[in-house]
């Protein structure tokens, strides 16, 4: 049985689905932004999906005041859900920087703000990075990326690529740290069978990501209110600006997924996975109430 110290996911992450009109300043119930009339977010008459998560307590820190980090850094952090927004100035030099939570990352995008730069994705691993904008697989990062050293309950490490230190240029970060009941960061082997391995979350997932590793493939995301029922299927794709399409992908379970398809993307045979998932309900609550399936 599942303990979380999270009993309703949607305060710190929820999916909202809505149709564009193309006016100004529109509000979107569910969530709390606000939207323009630009078409990639709210042209008129077309669908749209919103994943929206929490971050709420602001922070600065002066890296040399503090001693924590080398590069100061601001930012806006939950530590309760396990997820910061991180901004920073690059210098050039190697250096660490505050995420403003409490636990280890498992999980960073960081995108260069001033430049035509990839998104880098740290995936627990300092020796390893992906481009959240494309199909490669996972590739050796080298010092230049994660500067060959692991996040730690305060800090996250960065080298002196441009697509995350660049001397003067800005930076965002998001950071998320694993959470019992509420956030899961995996990995999977595929069998290349329509009944596909078993992944335990310990909640029921509202939304999910998979990308291979070994090879190339598409970042797939999934959401419990595209999907409001098994077979999980409505698919967007994270690198690429493709219209939604239908596949036979996975059951979202009470405690977890199952993969239902052999497509090399998600499941071939022998193939390597990672996941990234967050909670519709935990598999038990913290009072003791069950989940219930879909």
């Amino acid at each position: 049985m599942a303990y979380t110290d999270i009993d309703k996911p949607s305060d710190y992450f929820n999916t909202v689905l809505y149709t564009g009109n193309a006016s100004a300043s529109r509000s979107i119930t569910g969530v709390g932004f606000q939207l323009g009339t630009d078409a990639a977010v709210n042209e008129n008459g077309q669908t749209f999906v919103a994943w929206n998560w929490k971050a709420g307590t602001s922070f600065t820190n002066d890296a040399s005041a503090t001693g924590i980090g080398t590069i100061d850094s601001a930012g806006s952090a939950s530590d309760a859900s396990g997820f910061s927004i991180v901004s920073y100035t690059g210098t050039g030099s190697a250096g660490t920087i505050k995420h403003g939570l409490s636990a280890t990352a498992n999980f960073m995008i960081i995108k260069n703000r001033d430049a035509a730069r990839s998104w880098n994705v740290y995936f627990g691993d300092q020796t390893k990075y992906m481009y959240l904008n494309d199909t490669a697989a996972q590739a050796d990062a080298g010092t230049i990326i994660w500067n060959n050293t692991a996040p730690t309950s305060s800090v996250f490490s960065i080298g002196t690529d441009n697509g995350v230190n660049q001397s003067g240029e800005k930076y965002i970060a998001y950071v998320f740290s694993q959470k019992q009941g509420y956030s899961k960061f995996g990995s999977y082997t595929g069998n290349g069978s329509a009944n596909g391995p078993f992944n335990y979350l310990g909640f029921k997932p509202a939304w999910l990501v998979i990308k291979r590793t070994d090879s190339t493939g598409n970042w797939h995301m999934f959401d419990n209110k595209r999907n409001p029922h098994n077979v999980v299927g409505q698919n967007l794709y994270a690198n690429i600006t493709q219209v939604e399409g239908t596949d036979n992908t996975c059951d979202f379970l009470s405690n977890g997924f199952k993969l239902t398809a052999s497509s090399n993307s998600r499941n071939g045979s022998g193939n390597s996975y990672i996941y990234m998932a967050f909670a519709e309900n935990p598999f038990v609550t913290s009072t003791g109430v069950p989940a219930t399936a879909r």
